[in-house]
């Protein structure tokens, strides 16, 4: 939603009436993720996409009928419809896409937990009676927020947001035997802290926040850790690491790359991290310089379970050379491990 929300919220201040098309499930070589957006009104604008320009045509037209109608509908495109090839969604795979009126109550409702950056999840009815079509519940993993579906499923919609936010993934579930809803997991963008403001450090910023991600550099060094260095970080941290990290939250959502190759700033941050929630921990150095941190990290007390997290020599092998390459390498293997758990 966060691609989209802007846009959204431009046309609404002029009056325009909105519909919203949601990717709820995917099969196969499907181009976008469940969850994916596309925003439209009935003058011709579209904002996002829920295929590579597959689908976009034929969901803008039902988002026009279903604006008129007031009714919502739920979309399928697959290989083995005719209508796939007549789409251009001839390239294998198939996906449903719920589209509907979007209320301004429900987005402002969701707009508002996206900027309170918490984990949320959404409880949208994608199947079943005319009069529940569209009904959605936003909770939190501390209850439902917003929204009512009806008396009997707002608890099974509060139980099926608690399990999509624990395992923090977006699923279709079966919330009666004729009622089916799609539960989107909404998590807070997510974090990398470089440690070391070294030139590698500039390039992997500069690629984590063209990818979404809040950008924080640690490094007490002032000459490395300055502003004239990192002019468009989120945050700069002159600390030592391991104090710059305890004080900054170290979640699912978080990255950790050690970029100093100085045994005194990064050993004592990596005793810190890598025990911790952070879903990647990377360090630099050569296969000799990561055999002799392991022994210290080992001899320190760290579990050889927690060290096994250890991402190095650091980033996916390209045969970097270059300080830009090498952020490359780094911020790939980011992305490949946080898509193994989003």
């Amino acid at each position: 939603m966060r691609d989209v929300m802007e846009t959204i919220a431009e046309w609404q201040d002029e009056g325009q009436p909105v519909a919203l098309a949601t990717v709820v499930q995917t099969w196969g070589s499907s181009p976008r993720q469940a969850g994916a957006k596309m925003a439209l009104t009935p003058t011709g604008q579209m904002t996002g996409s829920v295929s590579g320009g597959c689908v976009e045509g034929a969901v803008y037209d039902e988002g026009v009928a279903a604006l008129k109608s007031g009714a919502a509908r739920l979309l399928h495109f697959g290989v083995a419809d005719e209508t796939a090839w007549e789409v251009g969604l001839a390239c294998g795979g198939s996906i449903d896409v719920f589209v509907q009126p979007l209320p301004r109550d429900f987005f402002e409702a969701e707009r508002a937990a996206l900027n309170d950056n918490i984990p949320f999840a959404v409880v949208t009815v994608v199947k079943g009676p005319a009069e529940l079509m569209g009904r959605a519940v936003l909770a939190t993993e501390k209850g439902l927020r917003w929204g009512s579906l009806s008396a009997p499923l707002n608890p099974l919609a509060a139980e099926a947001a608690a399990v999509a936010l624990a395992k923090g993934q977006s699923r279709r579930v079966g919330l009666e035997p004729d009622v089916e809803a799609f539960v989107e997991v909404v998590l807070p963008p997510p974090t990398l802290i470089a440690v070391g403001g070294v030139h590698i450090t500039i390039a992997l910023v500069a690629l984590a926040k063209v990818l979404g991600y809040t950008t924080i550099v640690v490094d007490p060094r002032k000459y490395f850790g300055s502003q004239e260095r990192f002019p468009h970080v989120d945050k700069l941290v002159q600390a030592w690491p391991d104090e710059a990290l305890a004080d900054i939250p170290l979640t699912r959502g978080t990255a950790v790359a050690m970029l100093t190759h100085d045994p005194k700033l990064d050993d004592p941050a990596l005793l810190l991290v890598l025990p911790s929630p952070a879903f990647y921990v990377g360090a630099l150095g050569s296969r000799n310089t990561q055999a002799k941190r392991r022994q210290r990290l080992l001899d320190a007390g760290l579990k050889p379970a927690d060290l096994d997290r250890l991402k190095g020599p650091i980033g996916l092998e390209l045969n970097a050379s270059t300080p830009e390459e090498i952020a490359l390498s780094i911020m790939a293997q980011i992305v490949a491990e946080r898509n193994k758990v989003v």
